[in-house]
């Protein structure tokens, strides 16, 4: 049997890097602003305009406030082992090519199936998030779109009710059309939305921030700041706050986005860390600013809404910034499905590129220099997602998929240095091995405080992806094809 776990040398990698820009390679067009706003365009979103009510509501109530610290301290320390791969390895597919060089071939396949489930179960959520927005804006301003239409049916013997949300499949597909047409063209329109969405955010909290310092901090619904917990694990107390920083954990994966975006960065050693560790810093605490207003002007229990933001802008008593917070949430959360989606097709065309996937999805367009056919298959996938699966269950399996991903870089980079400590390292993550197991050990536990239906899920679509693995991938891998020519002639392998 060939070996499972063969891994990438490291000279191929750097070889790869650095390949002459031909009619299959992608194009080098992103600078440090463009990875810097494509990361923040990721995170800025879902997390603040939809999820952050949400969670305040049914698990943490003001309490979020320590569900945002807790996420973004184990973000920090994934950050900072993804920042280390990102530098020294420049190459797209983020974990995948990372998992590929240091933990071999079945753990990659592992890492980038799981990958495809973050980002486009997370694509799907922020499409649901921006028809609901949408649909209340609409509204705010007397227009009313047609309601979804619904069906009921039986399946295995459980009885379903599914509401057909037209609209997060339609913006799905107009993002897909933008990411074929070419990643500088999605990130000069990200750069753009990017700069409007965060003076939005920006313009949140001064107005809260002032409507709170001139009403001399009243209202006050800080009081209980932990709600006691209702006799369920997971809803309030404790127990609710690391529930709450599993669910929000989501939002955070913009640094992610940016490392699968390394082939296509003009100076990738020197700007990967600078776009992923500049927009996680930024927007952790953009995220703790308006969590922790938001909370204290508006009962968190009143929180559980499509628009948690422009009810805070309304308590306050603006309401002509609630018009300029839904323009930017609509914005925002469009810039979120774009670097999602723009993730996945990158890391189809990674694992397409190494033979684990079929090649269709690694044929770059002629004129676009973009991977066309997995941006078009990856988006008519998520469109489905979007229009059938309801938010609780999209976001929980974008956590669940986001917190795997960072245990294994995590691992990784370990790994890396005890193997390889010759490698140069433009970018080096301190304190390790420190760092890297406190990275493992904080997104470990917050798997394990999200719902056991979401672990259920996860364990679900692993076992399918091995299916596909070992079904087509390991026959077809050009890994495996080179280890197994090496062992004919007797000669040392990648793996030795």
């Amino acid at each position: 049997m060939a070996n499972l776990f063969a891994k990438k040398d490291l000279p191929t990698l750097m070889k790869e890097a650095v390949e002459v820009e031909g009619e299959q390679s992608l194009r080098r067009a992103l600078g440090p602003l463009n990875l810097l706003t494509l990361g923040i365009g990721a995170i800025i979103g879902a997390g603040i305009f939809v999820i952050t009510g949400q969670a305040a509501a049914q698990f943490a109530g003001p309490a979020i406030v320590i569900s945002f610290v807790l996420a973004g301290v184990a973000c920090a320390f994934a950050g900072l082992c993804y920042a280390e791969f990102a530098s020294m390895i420049p190459i797209a597919g983020s974990a995948y090519t990372y998992s590929y060089a240091t933990l071999g071939e079945l753990v990659a396949w592992i890492i980038g199936w799981d990958l495809i489930l973050e980002y486009a179960f997370g694509a799907a959520t922020v499409a649901v998030g921006w028809s609901g927005h949408l649909r209340a804006f609409l509204h705010d301003i007397g227009l009313n779109l047609p309601t979804f239409p619904t069906s009921d049916f039986s399946l295995f013997g459980m009885h379903l009710h599914l509401k057909y949300d037209y609209v997060g499949f339609l913006v799905i597909m107009v993002i897909t059309t933008i990411l074929v047409i070419g990643i500088k063209e999605s990130a000069n329109f990200t750069s753009a939305i990017v700069i409007m969405k965060v003076a939005v955010v920006c313009m949140f909290i001064a107005l809260a921030g002032a409507f709170l310092f001139s009403h001399a901090w009243k209202p006050n619904y800080w009081h209980p700041f932990i709600p006691a917990n209702t006799g369920e694990w997971g809803h309030f107390g404790w127990s609710g706050i690391l529930r709450g920083a599993g669910v929000v954990f989501f939002a955070y994966i913009g640094f992610d986005a940016v490392s699968t975006a390394a082939q296509e960065a003009r100076n990738p050693k020197k700007d990967m860390p600078l776009g992923i560790l500049g927009s996680l810093i930024i927007c952790t605490v953009l995220y703790i600013l308006v969590s922790g207003l938001l909370t204290h002007i508006v009962p968190y229990a009143q929180l559980n809404v499509p628009d948690p933001v422009v009810v805070g802008m309304r308590v306050a008593g603006q309401q002509w910034a609630t018009f300029l917070v839904e323009v930017g949430a609509l914005g925002g959360l469009a810039t979120v499905m774009l670097v999602m989606l723009l993730g996945q097709s990158r890391v189809f065309y990674s694992m397409s590129r190494d033979g684990l996937l079929w090649p269709w999805a690694g044929k770059i367009h002629r004129r676009f220099r973009t991977p066309y056919l997995s941006s078009i298959v990856v988006g008519i996938f998520v469109a489905i997602l979007a229009t059938v699966i309801p938010l609780n269950v999209l976001d929980e399996m974008t956590s669940v998929g986001t917190l795997l991903a960072f245990v294994l870089v995590s691992a990784g980079v370990w790994v890396m240095r005890r193997t390889h400590p010759e490698i140069n390292r433009p970018f080096k993550t301190p304190m390790v091995p420190l760092v890297p197991i406190l990275s493992i050990l904080f997104s470990g536990a917050l798997i394990i405080f999200l719902s056991p239906a979401t672990q259920i899920r996860l364990v679900v679509w692993l076992v399918i992806g091995l299916a596909i693995y070992f079904g087509y991938g390991r026959k077809h891998s050009k890994v495996q094809a080179l280890e197994s020519a090496a062992r004919t002639k007797n000669v040392p392998t990648m793996a030795d």
